[in-house]
Formats: C-alpha cells, structure tokens, sequence
C-alpha cells in the first residue's frame, strides 16, 4: 500500500466483504430454519445462492424478509420464555411462608439437615 487512498480502498473492500459474508450466512442459517418451505425449495435457494450470490441474496431478502423478521422474534421470544423460566424455577420466592414450605420440603427429603432448616427458619423469619 502504497498512499492513504490505497489503505482506505482496501479498507472499504474489507468492510464490504464482511458484510457480504454476513448477510450471506445470515440468509443460509434463514433458509434452513423456514420450517414453512420444502427441502426443494430449500435447496433450490442454495444452488440459487452459490452460483448467483449477489442477485439471490437480494431476492430471498425482498420475498422472505418480513418472514426473516417473524422468525427472529419468534426464536427471541422463545428464548426470552425458556430463560424467564428457568430463572423462576431456581429463584428462591419471596414470600417467607413460601420459603419455609420449600425449606420444608427439602427438609422432607432429605437434601438439608435440620441445622440447616433451622437457619432457613431464621433467616426467613427475619
């Protein structure tokens, strides 16, 4: 590189390669989560996508771009849900007497000792 207007050429054909890459994996890992569209069809827009990138991957984003985005928040959401579960599932309630009766139950079955309850007791108690 020989001048400035050198680097900042090879600087924007980077930037443009990298975005190339991305949309073009971002439209691969979307052909194969449409559950909506054939194992055809599916790979009619990779044979499309390989041998003309640049024209399918404009076209795939105008037919299936709002369908791109339903999916998106469809897996977000159901991301999200999983997530707000789990975190229900271990979090300790934060009512007192729903803390003894879980203590209780752990008492029960023999996962704490009754030092152990005892301290919950205390501690739930406060």
């Amino acid at each position: 590189m020989n001048s400035l207007a050198d680097w900042l050429w090879w600087l924007l054909a980077v930037f443009f390669m990298v975005v190339y890459f991305m949309m073009l994996f971002r439209i691969i890992v979307d052909v194969f989560r449409n559950h909506d569209s054939s194992g055809w069809a599916k790979a009619g827009w990779l044979i499309f996508l390989l041998f003309f990138p640049l024209i399918a991957m404009l076209i795939y984003v105008i037919a299936n771009g709002k369908g791109m985005a339903q999916r998106d928040v469809a897996q977000y959401q159901a991301v999200k849900q999983s997530q707000d579960d789990y975190i229900r599932s271990v979090a300790a309630p934060a009512d007192p007497s729903a803390q003894l009766k879980q203590a209780h139950e752990l008492l029960e079955k023999g996962a704490i000792t009754q030092q152990e309850f005892d301290a919950l007791k205390a501690k739930a108690l406060v």
